[in-house]
C-alpha cells in the first residue's frame, strides 16, 4: 500500500490520501468527485480496488465498480485499472443531455416522444377495453333482468 501516494499523484493532481481501520487505503480527489478505495483481497499479492462517487455534503456514495489486481502487476497497471473503474462510476450517473433538432427540421421532431403509460390522461385503447367490459356487464344484467 505504499504505492497509494504515487498512485494519488497519478490519478489526480488534488487529492487526499488517508487510511481506513480495516487497513485499507482511500484516495479522494473532491474536485472530479470520485474516491478510489485500495484494500487487501482475499488472496495474497492481491488487492481490491472499488471506485465511486463522493456527493453532496463530501459523503461517499457506496462504490459503483470493483476490481482485483495482483500488486505484481506494477502501478502502471493499477492506474489503467483505476481509470476504468472512474470511468465507469462517472458513466453510471452522466446525465442524459437532451436531443436537439437538426437545422431544419420541425419542432415536433426535437421532441422527446412521451412514454406510453405514463401520461395522466387514458390512452384510446384503454377507453376501448373499458367500453368493451361496460357492454358486457350491461349485456349480463340485462338478460339477468328478463330471464330473471
Amino acid at each position: 500500500m505504499d504505492s497509494a501516494g504515487e498512485l494519488a499523484k497519478i490519478l489526480w493532481r488534488e487529492h487526499t490520501v488517508y487510511r481506513e481501520r480495516s487497513g485499507g487505503v482511500v484516495i479522494r480527489s473532491e474536485h472530479v468527485r470520485r474516491w478510489i478505495s485500495l484494500a487487501p483481497a482475499a488472496g495474497q499479492g492481491e488487492v481490491l480496488v472499488r471506485a465511486g462517487r463522493i456527493l453532496d455534503g463530501g459523503t461517499t456514495a457506496p462504490a459503483r465498480s470493483e476490481a482485483v489486481v495482483p500488486l505484481s502487476a506494477g502501478t502502471g497497471v493499477l492506474a489503467a485499472t483505476c481509470r476504468r473503474l472512474l470511468a465507469e462510476a462517472a458513466a453510471d450517473v452522466a446525465p442524459v443531455a437532451p436531443r436537439r433538432a437538426a437545422p431544419g427540421r420541425s419542432k415536433q421532431a426535437g421532441k422527446a416522444a412521451r412514454p406510453k403509460g405514463s401520461g395522466k390522461h387514458t390512452s384510446f385503447g384503454s377507453w376501448v377495453i373499458l367500453a368493451c367490459i361496460s357492454g358486457v356487464i350491461a349485456l349480463y344484467v340485462y338478460n339477468s333482468a328478463m330471464h330473471g
